[in-house]
């Protein structure tokens, strides 16, 4: 989410963007890869030990980073239209609220997080007797902290946007119209 008046957040917020896109494409080609080697593998009558075990950590990690992702650019599911109803102050005010709610949730994870790699301090995968499962694991306490940060990021503009009744929501789904009535008027 970009936001005008506060460009130091704005040029941060569009590396952390970069990154977070980067990181979430590469494992998205690599599970690609992964599963597309296990199916070849498989029809020409072999079959890996490692594949589902190792795409299904690759796929947990496509999800907590694609999350911290849609955080950072307020994308996920919301309440525009019920927020946007309240008055100026109450609106604020329950903004403040829900983000509190979500900051102290992902701390919470990311502590638990933590406390889960200290049990698992020694184990390793089962198929992959070289990988630590701490490694594995340790998108629990990165993602839960990225989230935050993300939220973080994101509030300023979000709050100027929501301050002045402009939602986010209503904004993309008028623009994805526009160009669909856009591109079918010829059709009609």
């Amino acid at each position: 989410m970009e936001n005008e008046a506060y460009p130091t957040l704005s040029r941060l917020n569009r590396a952390l963007s970069k990154v977070l896109e980067w990181a979430t494409i590469g494992l998205m080609i690599l599970l690609t890869l992964v599963v597309s080697a296990a199916v070849l593998a498989r029809l020409m009558g072999q079959s890996f030990s490692w594949y589902d075990e190792v795409a299904a950590i690759m796929l947990a990690w496509i999800t907590y980073y694609g999350s911290a992702l849609a955080a950072l650019h307020r994308r996920h599911i919301g309440f525009d239209t019920v927020l946007l109803s309240l008055p100026q102050n109450l609106r604020i005010a329950t903004v403040l609220i829900g983000e509190a709610i979500v900051l102290v949730f992902f701390f919470l994870m990311a502590r638990a997080g933590l406390q889960v790699l200290e049990v698992l301090a020694g184990d390793t995968l089962i198929s992959l007797t070289w990988v630590p499962i701490q490694f594995t694991q340790s998108v629990i306490p990165i993602g839960a902290i990225l989230f935050m940060l993300c939220q973080l990021l994101s509030l300023p503009g979000y709050m100027r946007l929501t301050a002045v009744g402009i939602s986010l929501e209503h904004a993309e789904i008028e623009e994805e119209v526009e160009t669909e009535l856009e591109k079918n008027k010829d059709r009609f």
